[in-house]
């Protein structure tokens, strides 16, 4: 059975072209063995190996999340929590500011604390994507289930927890 792959990067006006240039050359070298397709909102490097869209209505959006068995999804709270929401395997990989994908680096820790947790496997450099993709498809990797009786209690903290880094 052939597990798909759906990347998601949200709507906002960062490009995120170096996590879309390295699954392209992951796909393209047969590193990534299962389908995949890509919500590559603002990037301009458009992918050769896989089937994208730059943007998706929010049905078309639930439709693939609620297909995908594993999600590599940028660091933003809503769209992890919207794959844990779903039951989905989560790759979170974090926008830097370095390279011009957001205009700092609060999804490092937003990424690292849910890593902890044991919910999502985080990733902050593209050297790493590749391990992380392989650990989840061979199911080497375990992740805990995500159960959260109050949907926002997440989010209230990653968002105490941004709001204590801005300040």
């Amino acid at each position: 059975m052939s597990l798909l792959i759906f990347v998601c990067v949200g709507s906002r006006p960062y490009q995120f072209n170096r996590l879309f240039e390295e699954l392209d050359r992951l796909v393209g070298e047969g590193c990534v063995k299962e389908p995949l397709f890509a919500q590559i909102g603002a990037s301009t490097y458009k992918p050769k190996n896989f089937a994208f869209e730059c943007f998706m209505d929010p049905d078309a959006f639930k439709a693939k999340m609620a297909e995908a068995d594993i999600v590599i999804s940028h660091g933003a709270s809503g769209s992890i929590m919207g794959a844990l929401n779903a039951g989905k395997r989560v790759i979170a990989v974090s926008r830097l500011a370095k390279y011009g994908e957001h205009i700092n680096d609060h999804q490092v820790g937003i990424n690292e604390t849910l890593a902890s947790e044991g919910l999502v496997l985080a990733v902050r450099e593209m050297d790493e994507l590749g391990d992380a993709i392989e650990a989840m498809e061979n199911g080497s990797v375990k992740l805990k289930p995500w159960k959260n009786p109050n949907p926002n209690a997440i989010i209230d903290e990653i968002d105490l927890f941004i709001q204590e880094e801005v300040l």
